[in-house]
């Protein structure tokens, strides 16, 4: 081996064994911080629906509602994004002109780079009052379907489950479309030709060649934008209404709080070692709900050969 590959072997090895254990220092800071709080807490930490740790003396905190709301919120984003990414990589990989394609897939990719604050802000301030009639109508038809029931929340301010899901489907967009554009535009050509040759419409290539190629790595792909959408703290801190005691009731017009956007409501009260423990506890599992969620996305693709 050469010194230029044996160099390029080293700084790629060291690169790889560096981010693992960065992420292991993270777990264990987490856990180190999290556990005199978890030892001090007066309530279940995993079933209880109250979370009070403003006296460090009286620590009683329980993340179900904050899992709940954090996993609820981020599949109904998925749900939205998922059918909308998969039409727009289809469209840009097998049916649009190749001058188009490029530039319509910058601007996809540019969600990315908008700031989550601007999503919360537009979010909050266009997109709730927006929703109002709609979200009327649901709830008035559907309300009996336990989605569209009264949440616990004024759903007249928008400020619900609702909005932040449509939220962070436009937010986890760039992500699927991205990778599910990238794994479909890698299908043989072959296989492509040979179904045109055989008389096959566009649909029917993209029906039997395209998505079967590309199937793994579209759900790989939903699920890194899953997520995405677990760790989203901003703009869902900005978009949800607090719901002042009353538990979350499985109500797509809900408000309350994410693991993540709570953490950030309450930076108030770090400044004792204890409440902060607490916070971090919480924090905690959505580590490891990510880690889990990623893992699957990995699972996914792994000993596929066409992805290798």
């Amino acid at each position: 081996m050469r010194p230029g590959d044996r160099i390029f072997s080293g700084v790629a090895k060291g690169s790889g064994i560096l981010i693992v254990v960065i992420i292991a220092a993270i777990g264990a800071f987490l856990l180190a911080q999290a556990i005199p709080s978890l030892v001090a807490n007066k309530a279940n930490f995993l079933f209880s629906r109250q979370f009070i740790a403003g006296d460090p003396d009286n620590l009683s905190f329980g993340v179900l509602d904050l899992l709940l709301v954090t996993v609820y919120s981020s599949i109904v984003a998925l749900i939205i994004a998922m059918p909308i990414a998969l039409g727009i990589a289809l469209f840009l990989t097998q049916y649009a002109p190749r001058r188009l394609a490029r530039p319509f897939a910058y601007v996809i990719d540019l969600l990315a780079a908008v700031p989550s604050i601007i999503y919360g802000l537009w979010g909050a301030a266009v997109l709730a009052p927006a929703l109002d009639p709609v979200t009327g109508w649901l709830n008035s038809v559907f309300g009996w379907f336990f989605p569209f029931s009264t949440g616990n929340v004024d759903r007249g301010i928008g400020q619900t489950i609702f909005t932040a899901s449509i939220v962070l489907a436009v937010m986890v967009l760039p992500i699927i479309t991205a990778i599910s554009r990238e794994v479909f535009d890698r299908t043989p050509p072959m296989q492509i030709e040979g179904a045109l040759a055989l008389g096959a419409t566009r649909w029917e290539v993209v029906r039997t060649t395209v998505l079967p190629f590309g199937k793994a790595g579209y759900i790989s792909a939903s699920m890194l934008g899953l997520g995405r959408a677990l760790g989203e703290t901003i703009a869902v801190m900005i978009i949800l209404a607090q719901a002042a005691g009353v538990p979350f009731g499985w109500s797509l017009f809900d408000g309350g709080d994410t693991i993540a956007s709570m953490i950030a409501r309450a930076a108030a009260e770090f400044n004792d070692p204890r409440s902060a423990g607490a916070y971090i506890a919480a924090g905690l599992v959505l580590f490891l709900l990510t880690f889990i969620v990623n893992a699957v996305a990995r699972s996914f693709i792994v000993g596929k050969k066409e992805y290798e």
